[in-house]
């Protein structure tokens, strides 16, 4: 009697999953988990779930913040370029940076990494990218999820996930409620786009496809369009224990135009010097190359400005050299005006590139 494929003794490994591949992750993943450990962490990875105590002996009535985020298509010029690590820091960036500007400070981190074939080397370069991220962010990375799923992804690629928990005093919720008129806005410098506009970005460089690809600033183009995410939590965390910040606002998908005003109360509106900061070069790049509108520029990018804070005017001295303290480039932009009652919030801009 022939064989069928009835016959043939099936396991996940010929389905395409590989759980040994997936063992040697986690043993990789360990010492980077381990290396971000922080107080409040319970336990270690392995378990169904991650244990973390919250820091009572510091908060009196603690709220918890959360944030969820992913890299967008960013991962493809990662996965093409074969840059896999600082996508990791990216992924930590997006959510990290999201519940700080509540006043928030980051707890522990969780990652989901979903591919079709997995990839052990590319895998634990991401993660270790994670980790470094963690660190930055002063936040533990206290597990995630790995999933290896045939025909699901074309291969070589995967998609990111992060989730971050973070802890606030209820009564330094930044809200946006305590900004008013006649605040200056100090923004920070950005180091790229970060993770956002990948979809426009990886559209201009198709009309590139075939020509050498410029130096910006002596740097090859890639660096600058692959730089990783800025992590500001560590100096805004300081300047919120020295100074009453009023607002925070990341600056991520939609640019200023869209993000700051997610700040601002009813009744004001910002009002931003174009002139006060120099657009990074890469970013004059991507206008001319793609012929963007400067306004689509302003709702896409950040333009150079990765977080604004806002701060009352007596307060920009001490903030500003905090800031440089922390390595940071920080410059006024602007300030928040009186605008029709009730208006809904808008930006501003003045003079030019």
């Amino acid at each position: 009697m022939n064989s069928t494929e009835t016959d043939v003794s099936l396991d996940y490994r010929s389905a395409g999953v590989d759980i040994e591949a997936g063992n040697a992750l986690v043993e990789r993943i360990k010492p980077v988990a381990a290396g971000t450990r922080v107080p409040g962490v319970l336990g270690g990875l392995g378990g169904f779930g991650s244990l973390f105590e919250l820091p009572l002996d510091r908060y009196r009535q603690p709220v918890l913040v959360a944030g969820t985020d992913g890299v967008g298509t960013k991962l493809k010029l990662a996965i093409e370029s074969g840059r896999h690590a600082g996508v990791g820091i990216d992924l930590v960036a997006m959510c990290a940076n999201d519940i700080v500007v509540q006043g928030a400070e980051p707890l522990f981190f969780l990652d989901y990494y979903a591919t079709g074939k997995l990839d052990v080397e590319v895998a634990a370069a991401v993660i270790g990218g994670i980790g470094r991220g963690c660190e930055l962010a002063g936040c533990a990375l206290v597990g995630g999820e790995t999933a290896e799923m045939p025909g699901m992804y074309a291969a070589g690629d995967y998609d990111l996930a992060g989730f971050c928990v973070g802890v606030v005093e209820k009564s330094a919720i930044l809200d946006g409620s305590r900004v008013r008129a006649g605040d200056r806005l100090i923004g920070l410098a950005s180091s790229g786009p970060h993770a956002n506009g990948y979809s426009l970005i990886r559209r201009i460089l198709e009309l590139s496809a075939g020509r050498p690809l410029p130096d910006i600033d002596g740097r090859p183009l890639l660096d600058c369009l692959m730089a990783p995410t800025r992590i500001y939590v560590k100096s805004l965390l300081r300047l919120m224990q020295a100074l009453p910040v009023h607002a925070l606002a990341h600056i991520t998908g939609g640019g200023i135009t869209e993000n700051l005003p997610r700040v601002l109360p009813k009744g004001t509106e910002a009002q931003v010097d174009l002139a006060a900061w120099r657009r990074p070069p890469v970013f004059d790049w991507l206008k001319t190359q793609g012929r963007v509108a400067e306004a689509e520029m302003l709702k896409t990018f950040n333009c150079g400005i990765g977080m604004i804070v806002i701060v009352a005017p007596g307060d920009v001295p001490e903030a500003l050299r905090m800031f440089e303290g922390a390595g940071e480039t920080a410059a006024v932009i602007g300030e928040v005006a009186a605008a029709e009652a009730d208006a809904a919030p808008v930006v501003r801009y003045r003079n030019a590139w």
